[in-house]
């Protein structure tokens, strides 16, 4: 694909996300919507598109998501509470999901996006270990 094509499809991609976004958060109507109409109107390189479409949409959520690793519980109070202080950090809606991780030791990682927060004694362990 030459640069040029490139560009049109990553272009046309962030078009169509665009068109995905509701008060800046994915919906499932919108994207449907979106492929609806890419099945009626196929582009020049549908494959090209979508996987690019799809890149975007996922890159996208995962900005709004807060997934929570942790070793212990993690109750509704604690996901919470990282859902209301991540909303504010970030000025936008951020949604909990707790996953269970027991070679975190203890304590959590949250990631956000491309951020991770990093509160764990695996953490801490590897922090020193490459001090050393």
């Amino acid at each position: 694909m030459s640069a040029s094509s490139a560009k049109s499809v990553q272009l046309f991609a962030r078009q169509l996300l665009s068109l995905s976004l509701v008060d800046d958060l994915v919906t499932p109507e919108r994207v449907a919507g979106v492929l609806a109409y890419l099945e009626k109107h196929p582009p020049s390189r549908p494959l090209a598109v979508l996987r690019a479409y799809h890149r975007l949409v996922t890159r996208e959520i995962a900005r709004s998501r807060a997934v929570v690793h942790h070793a212990g519980e993690a109750g509704p109070n604690i996901l919470g509470a990282i859902e209301g202080a991540m909303s504010q950090k970030y000025r936008r809606p951020i949604t909990a999901e707790a996953r269970r991780d027991d070679a975190l030791i203890a304590g959590l990682r949250v990631r956000v996006g491309d951020d991770v927060y990093e509160a764990s004694v695996a953490g801490r362990l590897a922090t020193l270990a490459a001090a050393l």
